[in-house]
């Protein structure tokens, strides 16, 4: 490009943030030795020592090299499910304007990856947001380092494929479009197939490409006017004015009339246009609404607004998309399933479309209860849209609302009085409580002070509790309904250790029980207290099991005895059962570091209930999937399909303890190591030597119908550390998972699979030509399609969870939801899926590197024996 017709314009008058594309990540580093994962299973469990493409984000903030100051905060990109390699392909916008930046100022770029917990650092990079020359970097860019030398990155200088198509892209090769055809889809390959040493990571990011190279200068001017050249200042070098003769103008030429290059920077170019704000706002005024009423779509639009409206929950809405639904909003009244694609596409900021769209919601056709749920999403602000949604749900079962609990609690979570600051809302509910009837009996005398404290202060500043309507709904449920009073108070107890408002709700909830429902939960919180005090105790005593045993029936008799036959009490994990004894010889201590116990009552029917108690765990992730597995059970027999599922009850009852039923069971590493196969065990408890495999019908039906469900499941939810220790089989043939500790694709194990499968289940089905074999796959197709018609109920449950303290969720909200939605495959048609799924079937049943991990398994816990 001639160097007569260039121009740039001055960073100081550019006020719009710096960007950065991340783009992808080349190379890999050396993976684990067997022999280094069974010496130090630690470090299996980061991703990148076992996996060559691993799950990493990246974040990228501002800092001054001269200073050393930091001067944005970090800037992470989203959750991307890496298949054949890294590549994240997004803009981040730190917040930071270009006017803001000089030659000092650096990027830094952090790779992070996922030790099973947390996320840590897998690399940091540095690189200067301006070029020697004090220009602004434009086009690709490409960070080489190597992983084992040191922890700071430097940039790839030598790349002169790279540095070409940099120039193309900007202009200053001149394009030949013959020529260009094929070179340039070659030089890009050339860039994007690169192979590198192992060890060798080479990150591609980009910065932004403007119409005109923008420089760094430090000078002020007075006017911007003066400096940006514009067609009225071009030509007027002699006409100054005293205060502009301090600084020389700048005369670029204009070139001919008709092949003039020169370009100008629009300040106002990122602004937003006044004039399309305005026609959006005249388009959308009331004054409209009358016009609105009378317009219907034509068939090619109503293919396109049914399309829209399928959209699953959290779907993005395109400004056409939002548009076109709020162009024919009266048109879809009707339509239960658009109210909240309509609310996404109004700006319930704006007077005028607030008040027509909730006016349009009390004549809207009923939603359903999937839809109210996602209407108590963190994403909807407004108090009446939220009180619409409560309105729904009290129209739902005792059954409905059990089964939602979790997440209806996860949703009062989030609803802190800041972000319902208008207490007049006549939505609000306004309680007196005062502090004798509020204060509950804590597990604790911290915990009884602390929360005593708190009544304390609610009452001498404001004696009255405000209440939010999803919170005032569900106290009122648990107040008529004792089961769902008992599920509501632990699960706010569980989660209410350092939120104020919780504990508020707590309060409310306990000043308007009765009396003899006071006491129901007080001798919970004592048993709770007492369990909780024999794990510490026995947890402290450093000697033998068989010491621990002692001590363990020595506390059962003196201490739980006395307690359960002056007082009948209600399990926690379960009120219908209420216990009245131990006993202490069919309970004992596992052998592990937290020491938890298996304490077995006898209830009021003369039945004995086993449960286990641990202290130091936290149990709510566990608790999360087994309620999900109870709502998927609900969802199939909803069907007339009975998968056999057996999810076991499981209460936390605070962040790092809680209780399990122990259903009878063995292990498939037990069955397989006495019985040596499955189908001897089923045969040594229901023998048929009728039947071909010489095991009873009903027990063989039992065994192929849960295997088909809890695989389709644990695929869903993306279940992990699978091994034969957590896969469990009761005597009659009921198959389930155990041990919830990893989910949502996280694992400590390297490939892990998809669908946890192993070749001894499909030796006990007859082998994969039987008939049993071809039963499972059919019931494995009837589950998943039955559960990706109902996928939007169960994305809104866990977008409820998003702010919880779940482990595999907190490391990444966002992705949890993808990732849950991506094993749906809802862009599939139904044959597609069960394409989809008989090939993840078969992929599972011939895989070798699961077989290979259990045998790593077992012989790590052999040597830990």
């Amino acid at each position: 490009m001639p160097s007569s017709s260039v121009t740039f314009c001055d960073s100081q008058d550019l006020g719009i943030p710096l960007r950065i594309k991340i783009k992808s990540l080349d190379g890999r580093k050396p993976l684990l030795k067997p022999s280094q994962r069974i010496l130090k299973p630690s470090l299996s469990q980061i991703s990148s020592n076992v996996l060559a493409v691993s799950d990493m984000i990246v974040s990228v903030q501002v800092f001054d090299r001269e200073s050393d100051r930091i001067l944005t905060i970090p800037t992470y990109t989203l959750y991307v499910p890496f298949k054949n390699g890294r590549k994240w392909n997004q803009w981040l916008t730190l917040p930071i304007f270009l006017n803001q930046l000089n030659l000092s100022s650096r990027l830094r770029i952090i790779l992070w990856e996922f030790n099973g917990t947390n996320k840590i650092p897998f690399f940091q990079l540095e690189t200067s947001v301006f070029n020697d020359d004090n220009s602004l970097k434009r086009g690709q860019e490409a960070l080489k380092f190597q992983y084992d030398v040191s922890n700071s990155g430097s940039e790839v200088r030598d790349d002169r494929v790279l540095d070409c198509l940099n120039k193309y892209y900007q202009g200053e090769i001149r394009k030949i479009e013959w020529l260009d055809a094929i070179t340039i889809p070659d030089m890009q390959k050339a860039v994007d197939g690169r192979s590198w040493p192992i060890g060798t990571f080479v990150l591609n990011i980009e910065f932004p490409v403007f119409e005109l190279p923008v420089v760094l200068t430090e000078k002020t001017y007075l006017s911007v006017q003066q400096n940006i050249p514009t067609v009225h200042n071009f030509e007027q070098s002699n006409e100054t004015t005293d205060h502009m003769k301090a600084e020389p103008r700048m005369i670029i030429p204009l070139g001919n009339k008709t092949n003039s290059t020169l370009k100008f920077y629009d300040p106002d170019q990122f602004n937003s246009n006044p004039i399309e704000e305005k026609y959006r706002r005249l388009e959308r005024a009331s004054k409209r609404s009358n016009l609105d009423k009378q317009v219907k779509p034509d068939i090619k639009k109503r293919d396109y607004l049914k399309k829209i409206i399928n959209y699953p929950p959290g779907t993005q809405l395109t400004a056409h998309e939002k548009g076109s639904i709020w162009k024919y909003r009266y048109y879809l009244m009707t339509n239960k399933k658009a109210l909240t694609k309509l609310l996404q596409s109004t700006n319930l900021n704006e007077e005028t479309e607030r008040t027509e769209v909730l006016e349009l919601m009390d004549s809207w056709a009923e939603i359903d209860i999937d839809d109210a749920i996602e209407l108590l999403g963190s994403d909807y602000k407004n108090i009446s849209v939220r009180a619409y949604a409560v309105n729904r749900l009290k129209k739902a079962s005792e059954k409905e609302l059990e089964l939602y609990l979790l997440q209806l609690v996860q949703a009062v979570c989030f609803e802190s009085l800041s972000t319902f600051s208008d207490k007049s809302n006549s939505e609000f509910t306004i309680v007196d409580v005062t502090p004798s009837q509020a204060l509950p009996p804590s597990l604790s005398a911290t915990q009884s002070k602390k929360m005593a404290s708190t009544v304390n202060a609610t009452d001498a500043e404001d004696p009255a509790i405000v209440i939010s309507p999803l919170a005032e709904f569900l106290i009122r449920r648990a107040i008529i309904n004792p089961r769902l009073g008992n599920f509501f108070y632990w699960y706010l107890k569980s989660e209410s250790e350092d939120n104020p408002y919780l504990n508020q709700i707590i309060d409310s909830f306990w000043s308007r029980l009765s009396k003899d429902r006071r006491m129901v939960l007080h001798n919970q919180i004592v048993l709770v207290d007492l369990l909780r005090d024999f794990c510490e105790q026995i947890k402290r005593l450093k000697d033998t099991t068989a010491k621990k045993m002692e001590l363990l029936a020595h506390l059962l008799t003196t201490r739980l005895r006395t307690l359960l036959r002056s007082q009948p009490i209600c399990l926690p994990l379960d009120p219908d059962v209420v216990v009245v004894d131990v006993v202490p010889e069919m309970s004992k201590v596992f052998k592990s570091s937290l020491s938890p116990l298996k304490i077995t009552f006898k209830t009021s029917s003369g039945d004995l209930y086993p449960l286990m108690y641990k202290v130091g765990d936290d149990l709510r992730q566990d608790q999360l999937v087994v309620q999900i597995i109870s709502l998927m059970n609900e969802m199939l027999m909803n069907e007339n399909v009975d998968a056999k599922l057996l999810p076991y009850h499981i209460i936390a009852t605070g962040p790092h303890e809680g209780a399990i039923q122990f259903i009878p069971n063995d292990t498939m590493a037990n069955i397989l190591s006495v019985h040596h196969g499955i189908l001897p065990f089923l045969k040594s408890h229901y023998p048929d030597d009728k039947q071909d495999l010489g095991v009873q019908s009903w027990v063989m039906d039992n065994f192929v119908k849960s295997c088909a469900g809890y695989c389709v499941i644990t695929y869903l939810l993306g279940v992990g550390d699978r091994h034969l220790d957590n896969l469990l089989i009761t005597p009659d043939g009921h198959f389930f998972h155990a041990d919830f500790g990893y989910i949502l694709g996280q694992d400590p194990k390297p490939f892990p699979p998809l669908m946890k499968l192993p070749p001894q289940i499909i030796e006990a089905f007859g082998g994969a030509q039987s008939p049993n074999y071809n039963k499972f796959r059919s019931y494995c197709f009837v589950v998943y399609s039955i559960l990706r018609r109902n996928a939007g109920l169960i994305l809104n449950l866990f977008d409820l969870m998003k702010t919880s303290n779940i482990p595999d969720i907190r490391i990444d909200p966002e992705g949890a939801v993808l990732k849950v939605k991506e094993r749906f495959n809802l862009d599939l048609s139904e044959e597609e899926a069960t394409v989809y799924f008989q090939n993840l079937i078969n992929d599972s049943v011939n895989a070798l590197l699961p077989i290979v991990i259990d045998h790593l398994h077992n012989l790590a816990q052999y040597w830990r024996a």
